[in-house]
């Protein structure tokens, strides 16, 4: 008798079957995928505020200690616009050295005071004995979901090209926050003109005129200028009403935590209507506006809270969906909406201005 030939067919998935089991995938993917996304940018949003929280609490350390918060930057006082030549001043806006900014002056309060024991604040930021030290990065200036680098940058000069000091080019650490000058601007040529106008009223658009003679104290109505002595006694809107830091994305301009230079300049990376390139001010600084010297083509005061899209190199831009991150002056900090009212938030930049904010804005 011959063999018995047993026929035993395996089970498997038709090629429509596969497809239908990819296509579901598919499907399940695509729900998943944003709810994941969304889920890390909360947290990476979480993580940047945390970061500006230690900066506004090593800031308030400081003045624990110093009785005042941190200087914007340190610049030779002049009200001539002469000083020794070791201080390398600029004959257009009287910056000046040593030039170190808030973000070195807090460094032992943000647990790197080694760093900061290789920085002789006596001598300038563009010292060779400071050309590694400079360029560290810190990843508490840095915030998780800001496009466009961390690495440190070359600074540059009025064309765009790099700032030579001796031949050498300069390199500085990168900061994603900057601190806040206020409602009005004071950097370009108002660091040394005789006189500028602000406004005095921002709901009227009544201006005056101040005395300057390279005292921007005169015109910048934040908590951050070029030598500033801010103290909590200064913060007459309250400390709860008035932003001290906040963020900038390294893709519109370059920000560093070192300080300032003196011929520097920061140029925009993205080119609006109204945007243009700033003196070495804003490598630190933002402000809202409006600034007495600051009007848009038609004619109006320019006021730019943030992700405003005009995209100034001196005002706060986030890459939070939504708005950004902002640190009040009492440490805490907020996430403000990029639909904020204009108004509301120049009240929030001013430290000193007497303007009553309207919740209901926020």
């Amino acid at each position: 008798m011959g063999q018995r030939v047993v026929c035993r067919h395996r089970a498997a998935f038709t090629l429509v079957e596969l497809l239908v089991v990819i296509a579901i995938i598919g499907v399940m993917v695509g729900l998943l995928l944003p709810a994941v996304q969304a889920a890390r940018e909360a947290a990476r949003r979480m993580q940047c505020g945390d970061r500006l929280k230690q900066i506004g609490l090593a800031m308030h350390n400081y003045h624990s200690v110093y009785n005042r918060f941190p200087t914007g930057y340190y610049s030779f006082p002049t009200t001539s616009g002469m000083g020794p030549s070791a201080v390398r001043m600029d004959s257009w806006t009287w910056d000046a050295g040593p030039g170190w900014g808030w973000a070195a002056a807090i460094l032992p309060f943000m647990e790197q005071a080694a760093l900061y024991e290789r920085i002789r604040t006596d001598r300038p930021l563009w010292d060779p004995i400071h050309i590694d030290a400079i360029q560290t990065k810190l990843p508490v200036y840095l915030c998780p979901s800001a496009a466009g680098g961390d690495d440190a940058f070359v600074v540059q000069d009025q064309t765009g090209g790099p700032l030579l000091i001796d031949g050498r080019t300069i390199r500085l650490g990168r900061s994603h926050y900057a601190v806040n000058h206020g409602q009005e601007s004071c950097w370009d040529e108002c660091g040394s003109e005789p006189q500028g106008v602000v406004f005095d009223n921002i709901y009227t658009g009544a201006t005056r005129t101040v005395n300057i003679f390279g005292d921007t104290s005169r015109v910048a109505d934040g908590p951050f200028f070029r030598n500033s002595r801010t103290s909590m006694s200064h913060v007459t809107d309250g400390s709860t009403n008035t932003i001290f830091a906040g963020e900038h994305s390294p893709k519109i301009a370059d920000k560093t935590w070192v300080g300032v230079i003196p011929g520097a300049f920061t140029h925009p990376k993205i080119r609006t209507t109204e945007n243009q390139s700033e003196s070495a001010a804003t490598l630190l600084f933002v402000h809202s506006g409006p600034s007495g010297g600051e009007l848009d083509i038609a004619g109006f005061p320019i006021m730019h809270p943030i992700n405003h899209p005009f995209r100034h190199v001196c005002q706060m831009v986030s890459d939070h969906p939504g708005g950004g991150n902002v640190l009040m002056g009492d440490g805490s900090t907020r996430f403000v909406s990029e639909s904020i009212n204009q108004l509301t938030f120049a009240e929030l930049s001013s430290m000193n201005e007497r303007e009553v904010i309207n919740a209901d804005n926020l």
